[in-house]
């Protein structure tokens, strides 16, 4: 049997195991976005960034700074104080993630009223078909 071509032989920057993707997914996690984008006001203490960051737990904040510690976007500084002082900032290479973070952020809060009405359309559509079809 002759070999087949691939369907697709050059998959591109988002193929699973492209190293594009693998920075995109954690770029584009919700808590990283949510950490650089409160560190682009300036350092932080541990419990002011969580504080600003509602709704994430201590641990995924510390495993989310952690990932971004060691892909070199967030920088962490211990002081030995009682209790000890933990600070976080955004590294240079950090800082140029800000800016397309930010853009991003202002598209949401631009566009954030019409995707909500757009949910509740596709949601009451949805609601209609299953009483159509008897919730299959």
């Amino acid at each position: 049997m002759a070999d087949r071509p691939a369907l697709h032989p050059n998959p591109g920057p988002y193929a699973e195991d492209c190293p594009v993707r693998e920075i995109l997914d954690r770029v584009g996690d919700k808590w990283s976005v949510l950490v650089v984008v409160n560190l682009g006001d300036g350092q932080l203490r541990f419990n002011e960034l969580h504080r600003r960051c509602g709704g994430i737990s201590q641990r995924m904040l510390t495993k989310t700074v952690r990932q971004l510690e060691r892909d070199g976007l967030v920088w962490r500084k211990a002081t030995p104080t009682v209790p000890l002082t933990v600070e976080y900032g955004l590294t240079q290479r950090g800082e140029t993630l800000l800016g397309p973070l930010q853009v991003l952020a202002a598209w949401s809060v631009a566009n954030g009223p019409a995707i909500a009405k757009e949910r509740a359309a596709f949601d009451r559509r949805q609601e209609r078909l299953r009483g159509v079809d008897g919730g299959a």
